[in-house]
């Protein structure tokens, strides 16, 4: 039996991680295995987060830091803020007003927000309660003009990004899922979804389910490079881990690129995101912003991240157990804790200011 979600954030959540146990109660095990679980046996879900924990920070004492900001530009638009967040589909399962709560919390805190081809909301419904910038994460589909129709809905709806996901043309294989038979429950699908034809492929006999069905419509740098002609937004690749495909990005006139493991729910063992970050952030050398995802849940994950080459960070699971617990309230105090840690976390180690925040920052470095 599940818990009502509250109206108030009660005195003993005092960080973010203090809202997973919160959000377990209030979810039941079908919801909780998708949203909790990472892939196989969640080696790179949980080396996301124990990369960051390896790294201390070196303080700084005595600084000047008075009229510090934490604003920042990317792409043209201004931040007030480095915490954006994440793009999660099939929010409803979280909270019955899904991305709709998320999207007025992330205006409330100021907070960009990325939101995701399989959101449980229209997009256009969610881009009106937008105020602050609104990417939208695309993922290709098969019915390459229905791709090339999604495009142009979040153009038309102000989108001011386009995040195109290129580490999972196929779902990975979780365990957790599995066991629990997660299904989508009556009433939540991917709403931006309908409409499109999807292709049934006839397998001859012995042929690969993986190579010959699910990847016959995959995705290819071809298919950027068209993207690349079909919209004038910034285009952001997300699921980058090495540096060879970082170089093609920007061959292939990519503006930004995030660097991330899909929070550990494609191929397990990948690295975590953070221990790729640097070698990519030396091939690019400046040439486009990175931003960082997977294992973020403290102000001093973001300055870590920053310090090694991010310019920012998207943020999922730790929202999404807010709204879990306590809809756009919840959303909004996981990403105020956040903020406030960051901005203590740069005051104690001497920074005023995002550019302030460098390598010089991070006093030991382990399995990078």
């Amino acid at each position: 039996m599940t818990l009502p979600r509250l109206t108030a954030i009660p005195a003993d959540i005092a960080a973010v991680t203090d809202y997973e146990p919160y959000a377990r109660e209030r979810l039941d095990d079908n919801a909780w295995a998708y949203i909790a679980s990472g892939a196989g046996d969640e080696i790179t879900h949980h080396a996301n987060r124990g990369a960051f924990d390896a790294l201390s920070l070196n303080a700084r004492v005595l600084a000047d830091v008075r009229g510090g900001s934490t604003a920042l530009e990317l792409f043209g638009q201004r931040f007030a803020h480095p915490i954006m967040i994440a793009p999660v589909a099939y929010q409803r399962l979280a909270h019955p007003d899904g991305e709709l709560a998320t999207v007025q919390a992330a205006a409330a805190l100021e907070a960009g927000m990325m939101v995701s081809t399989l959101a449980s909301c229209r997009l256009e419904d969610i881009a009106r309660y937008a105020g602050a910038p609104l990417w939208f994460q695309l993922y290709i589909q098969p019915d390459r003009g229905f791709t090339r129709e999604l495009v142009q809905r979040a153009e038309a709806a102000g989108y001011s990004a386009l995040v195109v996901t290129v580490d999972a043309p196929i779902a990975g294989i979780r365990n957790r899922e599995q066991r629990a038979r997660f299904h989508l429950p009556q009433g939540i699908s991917a709403v931006n979804l309908q409409g499109m034809r999807a292709p049934q492929p006839t397998l001859p006999p012995g042929a690969s389910q993986v190579f010959d069905g699910l990847m016959a419509y995959a995705a290819t740098w071809k298919d950027i490079e068209q993207l690349r002609g079909l919209t004038r937004l910034p285009l952001i690749l997300k699921g980058i881990l090495y540096p060879d495909d970082a170089e093609l990005a920007l061959a292939h006139g990519v503006d930004g690129i995030v660097v991330s493991n899909h929070g550990g729910r494609t191929l397990d063992t990948l690295p975590a995101s953070l221990h790729a970050l640097p070698a990519i952030a030396e091939r690019v050398a400046g040439r486009a912003p990175l931003l960082l995802d997977g294992g973020i849940r403290r102000g001093t994950d973001v300055i870590k991240a920053l310090a090694l080459g991010a310019s920012a960070v998207l943020v999922g699971r730790p929202w999404l157990y807010g709204l879990a617990t306590a809809g756009a309230l919840g959303v909004a105090h996981v990403l105020r804790l956040l903020r406030d840690e960051l901005e203590v976390g740069m005051a104690l180690t001497g920074c005023a200011r995002l550019g302030d925040i460098g390598p010089h920052l991070i006093h030991k470095i382990k399995e990078i």
